[in-house]
């Protein structure tokens, strides 16, 4: 027969006490530890955008209408091309004769002479408006023959920028032609000006 061993009594755990490296242990552990080279981990690289490129800019979805259909785009009208404007046509030798003897009568007349060039200018615009919308058909416009004196730069400056205006697009849509008018209306002083009637 085996003997039984009597039982032992445990002693309490009792706790240990830290235990405290020497100069010679720690100045190896230092050794060992400066050798050692840790693992190396995978680096998660970010992508950075270049400064030159492209901005992404993240777009909300769309919001979905549900109320109306959206609205089609009308896509304008091109602008019609511009009326060319007729030229100027000298009047007939019969009319100027008639207007002349008094037999075609003048509608209306219109005296620049004296006017600075801006205002004889103004006046002259709104006066073919008028008569072109009143239906006239022939005008007197008096521009006068300038000085008789002084140097030839000053003399009649009205006289020669008239006929000038009248070629001028915006008054060639209200103009047909023009002549000098007859001694007895002024004659190198006044112009007969065939009026362009406005389209209805």
């Amino acid at each position: 027969m085996k003997r039984s061993r009597p039982p032992q009594l445990i002693d309490p755990v009792t706790p240990r006490r830290r235990r405290v490296l020497s100069e010679e242990e720690r100045a190896l552990w230092e050794l060992v530890a400066k050798q050692v080279k840790p693992l190396r981990k995978k680096r998660v690289v970010k992508p950075e955008l270049e400064e030159d490129g492209p901005t992404l800019v993240k777009v909300a979805a769309p919001r979905t209408m549900t109320s109306a259909p959206p609205a089609v785009l009308k896509t304008a009208k091109p602008a019609p091309p511009p009326v060319p404007v007729p030229p100027l046509a000298p009047l007939g030798r019969r009319e100027r004769s008639q207007l002349s003897r008094g037999r075609k009568d003048i509608d209306a007349r219109i005296d620049l002479h004296g006017m600075t060039q801006t205002r004889a200018h103004h006046a002259l615009s709104a006066f073919l408006h008028r008569a072109s919308h009143d239906g006239m058909t022939f005008v007197l416009v008096i521009t006068g023959k300038g000085r008789t004196t002084g140097p030839e730069s000053e003399r009649g400056v009205l006289r020669r920028q008239v006929p000038l205006w009248l070629g001028l697009p915006e008054f060639r849509s209200l103009v047909v032609g023009f002549e000098e008018a007859h001694i007895g209306h002024g004659g190198a002083g006044a112009l007969y000006v065939r009026i362009r009637r406005a389209r209805s």
